[in-house]
């Protein structure tokens, strides 16, 4: 079997990248040991390492991107057609894998099968974050998935979303994504900072970075040696050229030195800041899944979570985790301080969050789904 991913965010070597990346390079990785084919497409911004990578036996095939204004889409898709017509004539794909997007361009009728692996498209996330779908990405969208052979969610919800949006006949199978537990996993030599609260992800306002620093103002009051460590690459658009300046600008001067911002961190390195950590939290608005959730709760930490559908299918309240209003600073305040005051608490969560994750998100068990997944559809 030879299995095609399209995504732009396959990582670089020691460099930070995020989420979807991260899995494509886990799954692949672990496909190829099981002696399946595994290429991965990709348009790049980077003027370095244009052409082929070789990781873990894993063929990443890397494109310029097009420095076009207008109609960038339509040629990058036309060398992404050609890179795959090249691939196809050496070793035959069998599948195509990308997500919401990839497919608007490439031809309906292919000799391989294309899935969609839906990790949160344009119509999830500006829905569901009360926001209007562009005219333009929306129509992308629509087109992808006429052009889908095969469906999988990363979650429930974002699958019955998406399939509620679309308004389609859609058909999908649900398997979560899975972490590398060699990776992720309770360090002890590593020394937990007293009253440490950690969040990992991009400092945007979809994760709910705004209302994780006024709840920290909060803490501060009822636990002066709290700090909090914010790790993960900026956001920016066009009326917020940098989403850490703003979040500066609200931060109480009493509190701005027990307040960290790391950047991006590479993906070995993550593990040591949340060994650090006696408490994480992920306030986000909305997502498909929740991966450094997972990555979390492998590493046996205590978590405040928000209370959005998809964490719900992670994480159990008050068993694994504590779940708050993420649009509530005095919520996820109150939170925090429950688990960084009672120990006894924040270590049976902590417990159980590990015992809960290895079971449901079993990397092996996972990697079968997809292989029985992917022979399903051929």
């Amino acid at each position: 079997m030879h299995i095609v991913y399209l995504t732009n965010e396959y990582p670089y070597k020691d460099l930070p990248h995020g989420g979807i990346g991260t899995f494509v390079q886990n799954l692949g990785r672990n496909l190829v040991k099981k002696g399946i084919h595994v290429s991965v497409v990709g348009i790049t911004n980077s003027n370095k390492n244009i052409g082929v990578d070789l990781d873990e036996g894993v063929k990443v095939y890397r494109i310029k991107a097009s420095y076009l204004k207008f109609g960038k889409f339509i040629f990058n898709s036309l060398e992404i057609r050609k890179k795959l017509k090249k691939i196809h004539s050496i070793i035959p794909i069998d599948i195509l894998e990308g997500s919401e997007l990839s497919f608007a361009f490439l031809p309906k009728n292919t000799p391989y099968k294309k899935v969609i692996r839906m990790h949160g498209g344009h119509h999830f996330f500006a829905v569901t974050l009360n926001k209007k779908p562009a005219f333009w990405r929306a129509f992308q969208e629509k087109q992808s998935f006429r052009k889908a052979d095969a469906l999988i969610a990363v979650s429930d919800y974002v699958g019955k979303t998406t399939k509620q949006l679309l308004n389609f006949k859609l058909f999908y199978k649900t398997i979560y994504n899975f972490i590398d537990f060699t990776n992720f996993k309770e360090i002890t030599n590593v020394k937990q900072i007293t009253n440490a609260i950690v969040f990992i992800g991009t400092i945007c306002e979809k994760k709910g970075v705004k209302q994780l620093v006024n709840a920290f103002s909060i803490v501060k009051k009822n636990i002066p040696s709290a700090t909090l460590h914010l790790v993960g690459r900026d956001w920016s658009s066009s009326t917020v050229p940098s989403y850490i300046d703003f979040i500066k600008t609200i931060i109480p001067v009493e509190d701005i030195n027990s307040i960290t911002f790391y950047g991006a961190m590479t993906y070995s390195e993550m593990p040591n800041i949340l060994a650090k950590a006696q408490v994480c939290v992920y306030p986000s608005h909305m997502e498909s899944f929740g991966l450094t959730l997972v990555e979390a709760m492998a590493m046996s930490k205590p978590i405040v979570y928000s209370n959005i559908p998809p964490f719900k299918e992670i994480i159990l309240n008050e068993i694994s985790g504590l779940e708050c209003n993420p649009f509530d600073p005095t919520d996820i305040a109150e939170k925090i301080c429950t688990l960084l005051l009672d120990k006894e608490m924040s270590r049976n969560l902590a417990e159980n969050a590990y015992t809960h994750i290895k079971d449901k998100f079993n990397s092996e068990l996972i990697l079968e789904e997809n292989i029985n997944f992917y022979n399903e559809i051929l």
